[in-house]
């Protein structure tokens, strides 16, 4: 169980390995780095080594915008858990500027205002063993 971070959300440590280091290592600092592949020029996410449609192709990371816009979105009311107190909150695909796609909370506003089409930026929740949760507010 997690305690509550920043924006009254859980936040419970990530697994950090040797493929996804960098992208921790940069949340700890308030920023967003990316890779695209090398090969096709897709910026991969869930953030790994290597491109998943080529297998093992080669990457280049990138410091991303942090902005996104809401592709989808829901009011979550009722969760067990360490979740439980934090309701309502909202559990969203953001569409990156950069292109991928990535399941994460809308934070800092009110739930009921989220809207699909919605302009977002990313913000970093800290959890107590450094590395950052990204999350998103209202642009």
């Amino acid at each position: 169980m997690s305690e509550p971070g920043t924006f009254g959300l859980p936040v419970p440590p990530p697994t950090v390995n040797l493929e996804t280091q960098r992208f921790w290592d940069a949340t700890r600092e308030g920023r967003l780095e990316l890779p695209r592949c090398d090969d096709c020029g897709d910026v991969v996410w869930y953030p790994r080594e290597h491109c998943g449609p080529l297998g093992n192709s080669s990457v280049t990371w990138f410091e991303a915008s942090g902005r996104g816009t809401v592709y989808s979105c829901t009011v979550t009311r009722r969760i067990g858990g360490s979740w439980r107190a934090a309701t309502p909150f909202v559990l969203a695909y953001v569409e990156l500027e950069e292109g991928p796609r990535v399941l994460t909370n809308i934070v800092g506003c009110d739930p009921e205002t989220v809207h699909i089409g919605q302009a977002v930026q990313a913000v970093f929740d800290p959890t107590p063993d450094g590395p950052a949760l990204l999350r998103f507010t209202p642009a």
